[in-house]
């Protein structure tokens, strides 16, 4: 089993979540340290932030806190019909139209995560009640709809029979596996991978058919689930390190290394591994977490951390000369997430 380093194992703290933290929500961007005010905030982070301080369970100092920060943006995030809106400026004002897009798919993954997890009634009943709204609707969006059918494996996790969360979870895991085998250039060998190009937050594509197989006893999807993570991994991994995909996305035939690479692409696979693991007790899975919570250690393509020891925040990407140091909340939740102590999947 890959070992993590020793000096990782410190204590989690919260310190630049808390800077990038005001009264209203986590604001999106950071120069350095230093939270840009201009941006604003989005439903995205704040989701984000939600999953990420439920699974923490009040193990570290503020979670609580954030957790009934995030629940209330979230909140009022969504439209009477379940809808999203994502962009809210500093002055309080959204700045866009609701929508299916990829902040309701995180509100969901989000809420869903809430009502099952949370040791709080108030999160767990708000999570609830919010998910079963946005739950009945469908994006158009592959990533959109995986993140949202995670939060309902949340849901069948605690309730096997919750009508809604069953179906969301089976159409998108049907949606995924129709699409299995998708073909890149004729002639060439075939490309597992659904899309015609990798792109960005991977791992939740296989995820939803491992939590699929797993909640809803499908084991076709399963099967296919863990060969597609495992594809993944491997397409994802140069010289034993991982090595993802840059932003602007990898096609069959492209070589490792691309930069920039995203944090959120770690912490995606580090989600699906350990859901892997927790299903199939195989520990080859825990292998490939940790190789993800190295990546952050410095075990990368150039060799150097991907967080700010000092401030407690994730750098924004890896660039072929080192990472962006700008410490925004989509990059400092990916850091926290993967490190975070983990009790289930």
């Amino acid at each position: 089993m890959i070992a993590i380093a020793n000096e990782v194992r410190q204590p989690m703290r919260l310190d630049h979540l808390f800077t990038l933290a005001d009264s209203r929500g986590i604001l999106e961007h950071a120069n350095h340290t230093v939270p840009r005010l201009a941006h604003g905030y989005c439903t995205d982070d704040n989701a984000r932030l939600l999953s990420f301080t439920v699974r923490d369970a009040g193990r570290t100092r503020g979670s609580e806190m954030l957790a009934h920060l995030a629940m209330r943006f979230v909140l009022d995030s969504q439209e009477p019909d379940g809808r999203i809106r994502n962009r809210m400026a500093f002055t309080r004002r959204w700045t866009d139209e609701p929508s299916t897009d990829d902040c309701w798919g995180r509100a969901v993954w989000s809420l869903g995560t809430a009502a099952a997890r949370s040791s709080d009634a108030l999160l767990r009943h708000r999570g609830f009640a919010a998910f079963e709204r946005s739950a009945r609707l469908e994006s158009p969006w592959m990533r959109a709809s995986c993140f949202a059918a995670l939060g309902a494996a949340e849901v069948v996790g605690v309730d096997s029979s919750n009508a809604t969360a069953r179906a969301l979870l089976a159409n998108v895991a049907d949606r995924v596996s129709d699409r299995l085998g998708y073909p890149s250039t004729e002639g060439l060998p075939k490309w597992l991978w659904p899309e015609r190009v990798l792109t960005y937050a991977n791992a939740v594509i296989p995820e939803v058919l491992i939590a699929a197989g797993q909640l809803l006893n499908r084991p076709r999807d399963l099967a296919r689930g863990l060969e597609l993570l495992d594809w993944l991994f491997l397409t994802e991994t140069f010289d034993g390190h991982l090595s993802v995909t840059p932003v602007g996305g990898r096609r069959f035939g492209d070589y490792a290394p691309g930069f920039d690479q995203q944090p959120i692409e770690v912490a995606a696979l580090a989600d699906a591994a350990h859901r892997a693991w927790c299903v199939t007790g195989d520990p080859r899975w825990l292998d490939e977490y940790a190789k993800c919570q190295n990546w952050f250690l410095g075990h990368n393509d150039i060799g150097v951390e991907m967080f700010d020891r000092s401030s407690f925040g994730g750098y924004d990407g890896l660039t072929s000369s080192g990472p962006n140091l700008n410490q925004g909340a989509e990059s400092t939740l990916a850091m926290l997430s993967t490190l975070q102590e983990r009790t289930s999947a």
